[in-house]
Order: C-alpha cells, then sequence, then structure tokens
C-alpha cells in the first residue's frame, strides 16, 4: 500500500467531532476526497525530507490546487518554495509528497474542524504541452491567484492512494476511485449557504430540532444529500442530526425546494 508519510487520522481535533451512526444517504468517501481537493479550501504540501518551515507565511501551502479529468491533482506554489525547488528535475515516482486538506467549517460552532484530507503520490513540475491547460483549470480554481509569470511554478501530484477523516468516518480512497469521483455539485456554495441558513433562518433551523433541547443550533454541513446541523445544550454538550431531503439536489434552486420542505415538516 503506498503510504508515504500519511499521518493516522483522528488524533488530534477530530476525535472530538460529533459524528452519529446513521443509516443515512451519504456522498462516498471519493466524492468527499474530490470534493475538497477542488475546492478553494487551505491545503498544506509536504515532502519527506523538504518539510515546509512553518514559521514562515505561506510555506508548504499551495496558492490554488485543482483536478485534472485524469485524476491528478495540480498545484500552484510560489517559484521560490522548497517543494518548487526540490521538484525542479523529478520523474515520474522520484520524488513522494503529501498534500493534507483541512476543511474547516464556516459558521460558528464548537469544534470547527469538520474533517482532514490526505491525498499522497509522486510530485513533478507541470511541463510542456500540458502547461496551458493547467493554467486554464488553476485559473478556474483560483481566479485571485494568477498563474502566468516567473514568480509561480505549476506542480502535478499523481495520485497513489487517499485518506480522509471527517464528519462521516474515517476511510481509504483508492487512485482509480478518486479519478472516477466527481465533487458534490452544491460545494461550491456550500459556505454561503450556510451562513445564510445561519443568519437568516435561525428559527426554523432550530426548529427542526426542538426535539433535542438543544440551546443552539446551527448548520454545520451540507451537501447533495441533506442537511447537517449541530447543536449543543447550555452544559456544553454538543451532538449532530442530519436532516435528509427526499431527493438528490444538484442545483441551488433544486436546494431551495428541498429546504422549504424540511422546514414546513419541522413546522
Amino acid at each position: 500500500m503506498f503510504r508515504p508519510g500519511i499521518p493516522l487520522p483522528g488524533t488530534d481535533a477530530e476525535e472530538e467531532q460529533p459524528r452519529p451512526v446513521e443509516d443515512a444517504r451519504r456522498p462516498t468517501a471519493a466524492e468527499r476526497v474530490r470534493t475538497l481537493a477542488q475546492s478553494s479550501v487551505s491545503a498544506l504540501l509536504t515532502i519527506p525530507g523538504a518539510e515546509p518551515d512553518l514559521r514562515e507565511p505561506g510555506s508548504g501551502v499551495p496558492q490554488a490546487h485543482a483536478v485534472t479529468p485524469e485524476g491528478d491533482v495540480l498545484l500552484l506554489v510560489a517559484a521560490d518554495a522548497p517543494e518548487a525547488r526540490v521538484s525542479a528535475y523529478a520523474q515520474d515516482d522520484d520524488l513522494t509528497a503529501v498534500m493534507e486538506i483541512t476543511d474547516v467549517a464556516p459558521v460558528s460552532v464548537p469544534h470547527r474542524v469538520r474533517g482532514r484530507a490526505w491525498i499522497a503520490g509522486w510530485l513533478t513540475p507541470v511541463r510542456g504541452e500540458d502547461r496551458a491547460i493547467c493554467a486554464r483549470l488553476l485559473a478556474e480554481a483560483a481566479p485571485s491567484a494568477p498563474v502566468a509569470g516567473t514568480s509561480r511554478r505549476m506542480l502535478r501530484l499523481e495520485v497513489g492512494e487517499c485518506w480522509i477523516d471527517d464528519l462521516w468516518g474515517a476511510e481509504s480512497v483508492e487512485p482509480d476511485a478518486f479519478a472516477a469521483a466527481a465533487p458534490d455539485p452544491l460545494a461550491v456554495h456550500e459556505a454561503e449557504l450556510l451562513q445564510h441558513l445561519a443568519a437568516a433562518h435561525q428559527e426554523q433551523v432550530h426548529g427542526l430540532c426542538a426535539c433535542q433541547g438543544w440551546e443552539q443550533a446551527v448548520p454545520v454541513a451540507l451537501d447533495r444529500f441533506g442537511l447537517r446541523v449541530r447543536g449543543w445544550s447550555a452544559q456544553g454538550a454538543c451532538a449532530d442530526v442530519r436532516f435528509e431531503f427526499a431527493e438528490p439536489v444538484g442545483t441551488v434552486a433544486e436546494l431551495r425546494r428541498a429546504m422549504h420542505g424540511l422546514f414546513a415538516a419541522g413546522g
């Protein structure tokens, strides 16, 4: 099994996360990793023997990341970053690396780290004819981080293994499954949608959880299958409840209809 330095999950902030064991429809582990890999969520790139100096702002942190149709992860890094220098002449499986993605809830709740994903593989610079295609993918992922110029380098991480430890649990993901997976269709809107629900629909969200007797109830995660709400009591006890949509949703318009259905049922 390919695993160059992937840390064991569940050993830090995640061990406190509420994780209900429930028979709910859910994105697969491969879809969850792919969603994070194609998001704007902050990541840390580590190369064994060339670990980033975390005292330096932005050290080891790609300016953008995206995924190719073939399932390789693209990384945009500063030209003077250690990972750019170390990988400059790498070929095929010369250089192993691990990208760690930390997913933080976009709303204020206890235990805001919703999970982490690790993507391990082989790192090489993007070369030749691939540069234009990869530049376009990275620009789409992060329009505010210009790809052109001599101050940045594009790197390719050929995936060897993935692991995710999140609100659904801890699972490994094979490269083929990662390549075939699609990101959740609501992911690009999730932060804005959760913040809107927390600010403008607080009473309705709390009403969904009325039987729980919680003092606070905040929407903490959203995907095409449903909404997860985190609640806590005055004593600090914390738990999650999952509300499934009648049908999976793929657009914001469909989500609005699904949320109206949930609120109507919650009464």
